[in-house]
Order: structure tokens, then C-alpha cells, then sequence
């Protein structure tokens, strides 16, 4: 699917998320010249067309009090690896879970979980929880802390907002 001047005047206005407010695409099409009718219509084109799969959230853990971050990462059997991952994927502490390949002989994990929490004592009780229910006692593991917070942002694409003009 080919983007229009409308299309990419839509996608680039939303590069840095939707505004908190009640009607975020209204103020979207305020901001480019648009009406809302007008950026709700692009995005469902964008939708159907498959240019747009899904509209994503970037949480700031921190600032919600959860400074116990951790990567969990393990060594599953590679015929085990989709089996154990929908198992993680039941618990709502789970943010994150997905398979990497293994760099042997320094790194022989290959499933890898996020999990937040507020305490690291609480962290490693979940993941001694994903252990358990998942049948993982005896599986290599590890649980990896974070010690620094970057900034997280969307994807980039085309005209920074800074760059928009409005459609006459």
C-alpha cells in the first residue's frame, strides 16, 4: 500500500504517541490540518492495508514504582521453547518473553522473560515462579537486573513533527 500526503502527514504527527486527552485524534488532525474524521478514516486505511498491526504502549516502570527489573533468561530445550513460552505468557507479571539463539559455550540461554517488580526479592520470587509452574526446577537459569533506565521511544519513520506543515 502507497501512503498519501495524508497518510504520512498522520503517521508523522503520531511519531511521538497519542496526546492525553479525550479526543486524541481530533487533536492529531488539529495539529496537521486535518479533521478527526480524516486521521481516524487514514489510520483504518493504514489498518486494513496492513501498514499498522497494532498500537503499542511504552511504560516508564520506574516512574509507576517498579524498580526491580529483570531479564530472566534460560536454557530450555529447544523442543520445549514454545511450550514453555505460552506457559509464561499466563502469568500477568510477564512483560515480555521471547527466544533468542544460543552463543555456546558463554551463553546457553535461549528463552528470555521480563519481569518488574518493586522489590528484587519480589522479582526472584516470580521467577521461582515461572519456575514451578512451568516444570523448570532443574533447567539452567539466570536473572539479570537492570542498572540503568534508557529512554524508550517508537519507531521513526518519514517527517518529524517538528518538520509538519498543514494540509491546505
Amino acid at each position: 500500500m502507497e501512503l498519501n500526503e495524508i497518510d504520512s502527514l498522520v503517521v508523522a504527527a503520531m511519531v511521538d504517541g497519542l496526546p492525553l486527552c479525550a479526543r486524541p485524534f481530533k487533536a492529531i488532525g488539529e495539529r496537521v490540518g486535518l479533521g478527526e474524521a480524516q486521521v481516524i478514516g487514514s489510520l483504518a486505511k493504514m489498518r486494513d492495508g496492513g501498514v499498522i498491526k497494532r498500537f503499542g504502549l511504552i511504560v516508564r516502570h520506574h516512574e509507576l514504582g517498579y524498580r526491580a527489573n529483570a531479564m530472566s533468561v534460560w536454557n530450555i530445550p529447544d523442543d520445549r521453547v514454545d511450550a514453555v513460552g505460552r506457559c509464561f505468557g499466563k502469568f500477568d507479571f510477564v512483560t515480555l518473553c521471547y527466544r533468542r539463539p544460543r552463543h555456546l559455550p558463554e551463553w546457553p540461554y535461549n528463552l528470555f522473560c521480563m519481569v518488574h517488580g518493586r522489590e528484587r526479592t519480589a522479582v526472584q520470587g516470580q521467577v521461582d515462579q515461572l519456575a514451578i509452574a512451568c516444570g523448570l526446577e532443574n533447567v539452567g537459569r539466570d536473572v539479570l537486573f537492570s542498572t540503568r533506565r534508557f529512554k524508550q521511544c517508537g519507531a521513526r519513520y518519514g517527517t518529524t513533527p517538528r518538520q509538519l506543515e498543514t494540509v491546505a
